[in-house]
């Protein structure tokens, strides 16, 4: 009886294949960043296109993070029970900042935005920011 052979047959595949194989996991999938809108041509509507959708692919994961720290907020507040107030006000705090964020960026656009809508949204803020100081600062005042 010959012995290689088996041997042949673990060995390859654990010594040369596995090491060599790039693991992770089946249903990551990894996009390669696209020019922003401000930095497409106007007569380029590839360009656009590719830049809405990485748009709409960055507002699914901001979503997702800030119900992931919702989450986490609401499920120490249930573990905690009547100490949550006390327990779990830095969840509380991460998760109202995020949601926040969020606001800002993405609040008082429609479900239909694109990105194009959210630029200009971040540019009149810019400008309403420059005449009247941070939003929520009160007016400016003259000096």
């Amino acid at each position: 009886m010959n012995w290689a052979r088996p041997c042949t047959v673990f060995w390859f595949p654990e010594r040369v294949v596995v090491p060599n194989r790039k693991e992770y996991p089946w249903y990551h999938r990894s996009y390669n960043r696209v020019p922003t809108i401000d930095q497409c041509y106007t007569d380029d509507p590839v360009c656009f296109f590719e830049a809405n959708e990485q748009w709409i692919r960055d507002r699914q994961v901001d979503r997702e993070i800030v119900n992931i720290l919702r989450q986490r907020w609401r499920d120490c507040a249930f573990y905690e029970g009547v100490d949550a107030p006390v327990k779990c006000v830095e969840l509380q705090k991460i998760s109202e900042d995020a949601e926040t964020n969020f606001f800002i960026k993405y609040g008082d656009l429609s479900a239909y935005a694109n990105v194009k809508d959210c630029y200009m949204k971040q540019k009149h803020r810019m400008l309403w920011e420059r005449r009247h100081g941070p939003v929520g600062t009160g007016m400016k005042t003259e000096q």
